[in-house]
């Protein structure tokens, strides 16, 4: 039985075009998910599942595998991961593979560290009450103290009137998807039970220096700066050491 991570990867993205493949910090941002699952070493093969020959080309250049390409139909702004992970799953089923453990991780997550891919197949074989991981990271606001903005004059409505008068360490932290991996066994993803929001998922934290969400170009640029900060420096203050200690 073979453990796969899949990749998914259209080539229509609107918003930033060619997304998937453009560059981040001098290479494909797909590379880094691609190169992430690799050296966990947890992955007997790493899928990209595309419907676009350039992304294909490139996957392949970095590792990965594209034993067929997608149909477009699965390919449009409303197509959900789920479906795209099912399809990956039933056609590679039909070539052969023998599939235990599935791993969806997006193409735009340059901060995926395989640690903590390695941390979520460990604790699943830990609770055996526990079927999927997923990364998680926490609100570094209280949003219990959120408000709205009501119309027509930009009134502002507390979102929980009772958090307002309590001291931040005393409110609860709260977190939300972090948006770089899902992790469960394959008949999950085949029959639509796998539910992040259950008593049977083990959430993965991350810290907020390893968490951007990538949806414009804003998102991108502020993405490369936290890039450069947080991973570049600290590989390059990590080679410094061991030169010095050499």
């Amino acid at each position: 039985m073979k453990n796969i991570a899949v990749i998914p990867a259209r080539g229509g993205s609107k918003r930033i075009p060619e997304k998937n493949i453009k560059l981040f910090c001098g290479k494909p941002i797909i590379a880094y998910s691609i190169e992430a699952a690799l050296n966990s070493g947890i992955f007997d093969s790493v899928i990209v599942s595309t419907d676009d020959e350039k992304i294909s080309k490139i996957a392949k250049q970095f590792g990965a595998e594209v034993p067929f390409l997608r149909p477009k139909h699965l390919a449009d702004d409303h197509t959900s991961t789920s479906s795209v992970i099912q399809h990956t799953v039933v056609e590679l089923q039909i070539l052969g593979y023998e599939i235990n453990l599935v791993c969806c991780i997006y193409a735009t997550a340059p901060f995926l560290q395989k640690k903590y891919i390695v941390n979520a197949v460990n604790e699943l074989k830990k609770q055996t009450n526990k079927t999927s991981a997923f990364t998680v990271c926490k609100f570094n606001y209280p949003i219990q103290r959120s408000f709205t903005l009501e119309s027509p004059n930009q009134n502002v409505t507390p979102v929980d009137k009772s958090a307002l008068p309590k001291r931040s360490q005393d409110l609860p932290n709260v977190y939300h998807d972090a948006g770089q991996f899902y992790l469960a066994q394959k008949n999950d993803f085949l029959h639509n039970s796998f539910n992040i929001f259950s008593p049977h998922s083990i959430p993965i934290i991350l810290p907020h220096y390893l968490v951007q969400d990538i949806d414009d170009n804003d998102d991108w640029r502020r993405a490369e700066y936290m890039y450069k900060a947080f991973i570049l420096d600290n590989d390059n203050i990590e080679k410094s050491v061991r030169y010095d200690e050499s």
